[in-house]
């Protein structure tokens, strides 16, 4: 009690000297008193505590190749608790979908998507269920519309409008999961699915050794019953087949062919499905909050540095707007006449400037909304003002682009690239349209708002059958005495056959022969084959096309005028 208080340091100072007696061993045998210090220099001391341990937060593994754990760090303030246990009817879920992954997709895309998904979704539904979460009216919304967008693969032939409804598809899955409502929480919503493969494959995996420990008699008899029930099927299968011509058809188109060559196909496939099911039910049960993320606004600025050059920028849309008034009104002789342009030529030159102007307005909006003045009620009337009656000029050049758009197909025909850029340009309208509305309703749901435009384009564009379309409008230039290219629409998918079987021979058989041929050698089962293929099927059944027709070499048409053309 009476001995020195080391480490005090200047507090020790302030205490009154009466009360501090030195006592003799400590002052007169200065070398005791370093021989002390010099012993416990000796004495090794306890490793310190690393200061991330310290702040509550795991240390960082000291194996190189453990890389993830600093990615965890970042998302894990994002993550709910940890899940509840695998539940039995989300496993059997992920089991289904892993099984008809195999089976079903490996002949080709059609109405399999949805068989899969199917049992992905309850597998999803059933791990939130367990973790307490309640289906939303927009999660619902999201989960209707990606299980719509799957309609598209069953019902065209074409591989590039089944490609963006596939991939919308997943993404508007990863929004049902999630369920963001922010611009940032949206966009990463839909492709968050990724950072939860891992932890699903380890939750997965320990549900399922949770039921093998203590229960290998209940696994031992299920697994018998379904090797009995196997052998009874396979071998009284075999029977009712061979005795029946027509059961054995309806049998071999039920059951998938599979030949010993695509086992490692299937068996891919089977790891996807199981991969991809378990990962959806996993961010179900616990997904990673994007929401969490939170952008800071710009710094306010004032009015007339904010105002200024949108308002410029409003006067050069208006000037523009104006010329372009005047050439719809009828000035396109005297533009012609100025600019040496053609008819077609004029209508090309200028669509591709104006999809640019409309994205790089968009651009402008946003950069504008995150540096506008905020402070009072008269900021945001002149936020409103200025950038409506941005977006509202940005409409008039969206309906221009449109506009050239259609002189020049008028002109040219149809082709995928130019009704592709004709659809981003109208979807952007329709953006334009949102912005307008959350300006005077309130900007809360404009982010879902967009991705929802953004999946209802693509759900339209591909129950539209653009090669259809494509097909359909060149056949009708065609009998209007103007041009026609078989040798591009040759290239289409089976869902131009349609219209591409009113044309006159020999250009039919030049337009269809080499989509027969690809009919020929495809053998697809019938849940990979499409509605438009099997229409194809018939239409091409009932009239076959030549297989070597006479003369290909012509475009067709009585007079070429001035329209030749124009690959592009």
């Amino acid at each position: 009690m009476g001995g020195p208080r080391w480490g005090r340091g200047p507090m020790s100072e302030h205490t009154s000297e009466p009360a501090r007696q030195p006592e003799a061993p400590v002052v007169s045998d200065a070398s005791e008193t370093r021989k002390a210090t010099a012993d416990r220099e000796a004495v090794p001391e306890e490793p310190k505590m690393p200061v991330h341990a310290e702040a509550g937060r795991p240390p960082q593994p000291s194996d190189p190749w453990q890389g993830a754990r600093p990615a965890e760090g970042i998302l894990a303030p994002l993550r709910p608790a940890r899940p509840a246990a695998l539940r039995d009817a989300t496993l059997w879920s992920v089991v289904a979908t892993a099984l008809l992954s195999a089976l079903l997709l490996g002949d080709g895309l059609g109405s399999n998507l949805l068989f899969v998904a199917v049992p992905a979704a309850l597998g999803a539904y059933f791990a939130a269920q367990a973790a307490g979460r309640r289906l939303r009216p927009w999660s619902a919304a999201w989960a209707v519309g990606g299980l719509a967008l799957l309609v598209v693969p069953a019902l065209r032939d074409a591989g590039w409008p089944t490609f963006l409804a596939v991939v919308s598809a997943l993404a508007l899955g990863s929004l049902t999961l999630h369920g963001s409502r922010s611009w940032l929480g949206v966009f990463l919503g839909s492709v968050g699915l990724l950072p939860s493969v891992t932890r699903g494959l380890t939750w997965g995996a320990t549900g399922v050794r949770d039921r093998m420990s203590g229960s290998h008699r209940r696994w031992g008899v299920a697994l018998r019953s379904a090797a009995v029930a196997a052998v009874l099927l396979v071998v009284f299968g075999t029977l009712f087949a061979s005795a029946d011509a027509a059961f054995a058809d309806v049998l071999g188109d039920l059951i998938p062919d599979v030949s010993v060559g695509e086992v490692p196909w299937r068996l891919f496939l089977f790891a996807v499905g199981l991969v991809g099911a378990l990962t959806a039910a996993y961010t179900a049960a616990a997904p990673v909050r994007w929401d969490g993320i939170t952008v800071r606004a710009g710094k306010a600025r004032g009015r007339l540095e904010w105002a200024l050059p949108l308002i410029v920028l409003n006067l050069l849309f208006a000037v523009f707007i104006a010329i372009q008034l005047t050439v719809l009104l009828g000035g396109y002789d005297k533009v012609m006449a100025e600019t040496d342009l053609s008819y077609s030529a004029y209508a090309r030159q200028g669509f591709w400037q104006l999809l640019w102007a409309t994205l790089l307005t968009l651009l402008v909006i946003a950069i504008a909304l995150r540096w506008a003045p905020r402070g009072r009620a008269g900021d945001r009337t002149l936020v409103r003002a200025v950038l409506g009656a941005l977006c509202l000029l940005t409409l008039v050049v969206v309906a221009s682009a449109l506009r050239r758009m259609e002189l020049y197909v008028d002109a040219y025909g149809l082709t995928r690239l130019r009704i592709s850029v004709a659809a981003v340009e109208l979807w952007l309208g329709v953006v334009l349209v949102l912005i307008m509305a959350a300006g005077v309703f309130g900007a809360r749901l404009l982010p879902r708002a967009v991705a929802a435009s953004a999946a209802v384009a693509v759900l339209v564009f591909g129950l539209a059958s653009p090669d259809g379309l494509i097909a359909a409008q060149n056949v009708q230039r065609f009998r209007s005495d103007h041009t026609i290219d078989i040798d591009y629409l040759r290239g289409l998918s089976a869902d131009a056959v349609p219209a591409l079987d009113t044309l006159p021979e020999p250009l039919r058989s030049c337009a269809l022969n080499e989509i027969q041929r690809t009919l020929r050698e495809r053998d697809d089962p019938w849940y990979a084959t499409s509605w438009g293929e099997a229409r194809a099927r018939d239409i091409l059944g009932g009239r076959s096309a030549d297989p070597y027709p006479t003369d290909c070499r012509t475009r067709g048409g009585d007079g070429y005028g001035d329209d030749s053309y124009d690959p592009y």
